[in-house]
This record gives C-alpha cells, sequence and structure tokens, in this order.
C-alpha cells in the first residue's frame, strides 16, 4: 500500500506550489461533469502542464467533443485506444468468470477501471508526471477500483480523487462551467458510465432505489418493448436466430462467421438490444456496507454469459461446475473491490482458464421481444446424452 501522503483526497492538497505548476499531471477525462470540473478546478489553480487521458473502450464517445473541452480548457487531450486490450483481456476473463454481482447485474466498471489505471500509469511514467487524477467519490465503487489498481501496479506517484473529501454539487459544477462557457454540462441528469460492454447509468436522478425511472433516451441498444401483436411495420425483428461459437472459452463466431471479440460484442448488443434484452438494475455495497444503485444495459452479456454456462455444463463434470461457481464469486469479489491486479483474483482466474479449455461449441438462441431460448447447445467432447433410451439399454447392466 502506498504512504497516506501519496494519495491526493481533497482539491485543498491540489496547489501548484507543493508539486510545481509547469509539472505535468495526468487526469482521467470521460467528457463528462465531473472530469471536466476537475480540469477546470485544475487550470484555475495555475496548473499549465495538465494531461487529460480519454481511454476509447468502445463506448463511442465522440473525439471532437472532447478536444472542444480540452481546447477551451487549454489542457492536452491523449486519446488512447484500449478497445481490443478491454475485450480479450478483461471482458474475456469476465465471461469464463460468470462475472455477476450477486446474481443481480454483471460488472462492468470492474472491469474497465484495471486497464484505465494501467495506461494512465503508463503514460504517466512516460510523462514524469507528478500523479494521476481521477474524479471517483465516496459514493461510487470506482474509486477503491482506480485507487487499488494504482497501488497494486507499484505506482509511486502521487494518486487518488479531489472528490473523495471534498464533495461538489452537480448544481456547482453545471454553474461554474457553464460560466466558462461549457453551457452544455448543464443537460447532464445521470453519470453515465459507458464501455463496448456496459452502458452504466447512476447518481443524479437516479438515486433513489426506490423511484429510479431511465429516461428513455439514455438507452441506446435496448430496444423499448413493444406492447400488444407483433407489428408487421416495426423496423426491429420480431423474432430471430443467433448462434454464438466459442472455442476453449472464447466467444469466437456469430452465426458461422468468426469475429474479433470487439466486433462480436457489439452486433450482439444492436441484434439482443432490439429485442429489448440486456437491461439490468441492481444494488452494490460501498465499503461502510450502504448500498447505491447502479442500472445498465448490456444485451451482448444477457445472451453471452449463459451461452457459457451452457457449453460449461456440457462439457465438464458437475462437481468441477459447481467449485467453480463457488471461485467466481470470489473472483468477482476480488474485481469490484479492486483487487484486479491481486494474486488471489489471478490464483482464481487459473483455475477458470483450465475449466475453459474444455468450453468449445455452438449455442443458437431465439430471440423474441423481450426474451431469449435456446434451440440448440451443441458441444465438442460433449457430456450429454441425445437419445437416452438408447443409453439406458446400452448401460442396463452397467455396475453402480
Amino acid at each position: 500500500m502506498s504512504p497516506s501522503g501519496k494519495v491526493i483526497r481533497s482539491f485543498a492538497e491540489l496547489a501548484p506550489e507543493r508539486f510545481g505548476a509547469r509539472c505535468p499531471v495526468v487526469t482521467l477525462f470521460s467528457g463528462g461533469l465531473d472530469s471536466t470540473y476537475l480540469l477546470h478546478r485544475l487550470t484555475k489553480a495555475g496548473f499549465t502542464e495538465i494531461h487529460a487521458v480519454s481511454v476509447d473502450l468502445g463506448a463511442g464517445e465522440d473525439p471532437d467533443q472532447l478536444r472542444m473541452v480540452a481546447d477551451r480548457l487549454s489542457v492536452r487531450l491523449h486519446v488512447l485506444d484500449g478497445r481490443r486490450i478491454f475485450a480479450e483481456e478483461f471482458v474475456r476473463p469476465a465471461i469464463a468468470a460468470q462475472a455477476v454481482y450477486l446474481g443481480t447485474h454483471p460488472i462492468s466498471s470492474s472491469l474497465s477501471r484495471p486497464l484505465i489505471a494501467r495506461l494512465a500509469l503508463e503514460l504517466a511514467r512516460e510523462l514524469d508526471a507528478w500523479g494521476v487524477l481521477h474524479t471517483a467519490n465516496r459514493s461510487q465503487n470506482t474509486l477503491r477500483r482506480l485507487n487499488g489498481a494504482l497501488q497494486l501496479l507499484g505506482y509511486d506517484g502521487h494518486f487518488g480523487s479531489p472528490y473523495d473529501r471534498d464533495p461538489v454539487s452537480r448544481e456547482r459544477k453545471s454553474r461554474e462551467l457553464a460560466d466558462i462557457g461549457l453551457v452544455h454540462m448543464t443537460d447532464r441528469v445521470a453519470s453515465i458510465d459507458a464501455n463496448l460492454w456496459c452502458r452504466e447509468f447512476e447518481s443524479g436522478i437516479l438515486d433513489d432505489p426506490e423511484e429510479h425511472t431511465v429516461p428513455e433516451h439514455l438507452y441506446r441498444w435496448s430496444a423499448r418493448r413493444p406492447a400488444g401483436p407483433p407489428d408487421e411495420t416495426a423496423t426491429s425483428p420480431q423474432t430471430e436466430e443467433v448462434e454464438i461459437g466459442f472455442e476453449a472459452g472464447v466467444p469466437i463466431s456469430l452465426n458461422g462467421t468468426r469475429l474479433p471479440l470487439t466486433d462480436l460484442i457489439e452486433t450482439l448488443n444492436h441484434r439482443a438490444g432490439a429485442h429489448g434484452l440486456g437491461r439490468y438494475s441492481g444494488l452494490e455495497h460501498l465499503p461502510g456496507g450502504q448500498k447505491v444503485l447502479e442500472l445498465r444495459e448490456m444485451p451482448a452479456a444477457a445472451l453471452l454469459l449463459p451461452s457459457y454456462r451452457h457449453l460449461e455444463t456440457a462439457t465438464l463434470d458437475a462437481e468441477t461446475v459447481r467449485e467453480k461457481m463457488h471461485l467466481e464469486q470470489l473472483w468477482v469479489r476480488e474485481a469490484l473491490e479492486g483487487r484486479w491486479f491481486g494474486e488471489l483474483r489471478g490464483a482464481a482466474q487459473a483455475f477458470i482458464d483450465t475449466c475453459a479449455t474444455a468450453v468449445t461449441g455452438t449455442v443458437r438462441w431465439h430471440l423474441t421481444p423481450g426474451t431469449a431460448h435456446t434451440r440448440s447447445i451443441t458441444a465438442h467432447n460433449a457430456r450429454y446424452l441425445r437419445n437416452r433410451e438408447d443409453w439406458e439399454r446400452s448401460s442396463a447392466y452397467d455396475t453402480d
């Protein structure tokens, strides 16, 4: 663990005389309200070598919008392409680990934060920056995921979030940014965290678990479920079949066509989402035990995760699957608590990867508005019976 003096926890600690106004600092920048306001506070404080890092994880952010904000605040923008690495090194293991938080929703930021921290750290070392700053607050689990990743990666500079002990209201952030011409920030009704695996909504108007209707315009992948009988004039399909192929635990094909994992996930997000699949809600715990609401759309996950489980149960011994299911929540816990780069998650991953070598085959799904049903589970080296009567006759005299 890093010394407490290395962790930035308030805006009062961000003084140019402490670090040097012309010494580089790296900040994580999504283009949202919190990260834009942090850049504003740093420039207002007198820092002149600010490097804003936006990691492209396939969310579809507009780079021109990011550049507009960076130019207005006179900071240098770095857009890093992390899509392939995110899919192959973080989402793929999560699919194999059946990474679902307490059975309610697939995890997402637990996967993206370690990669974002790693790429930001690499840039900070390249620039000889004094620190890496982010914008997570005390009600966001991202705080311990980013800090934990930077600690476990051995970063020896300063890091952390000034919002940790110095929260700023959304109204104040919007007002101050509007005063310097960034008026488009005033229409942010919730925090959105997006990547190719998930679009997640929280805070703002979605704070209260007892009333949390998500504005429909926030959804991009999942269509509104049609009411009443099928409409022949509708543009989205009423029924569809998709077949997902796996090889040694890795999703490799869609309807027989091999695709990079990034393309496969993107295609499934739109195809499964067109049937209204993949919306999740759930409560996640904070370090003190309190719970916060998170809502998300993950149509690709709604098919990829159960497809993997079907092939896994088709190819592995039942006792192996049971033990793996125990380790899955351990894996999820370590990732969620910010210990992606820790030895315990790595050890669980080794077991999961060993099991994954048997997971090869295809699952064909029949999709209708709001539902998905399997039509075929075809596994290599399968343990399932295709004709029970033949098996019963052939095994009638076997010794138990």
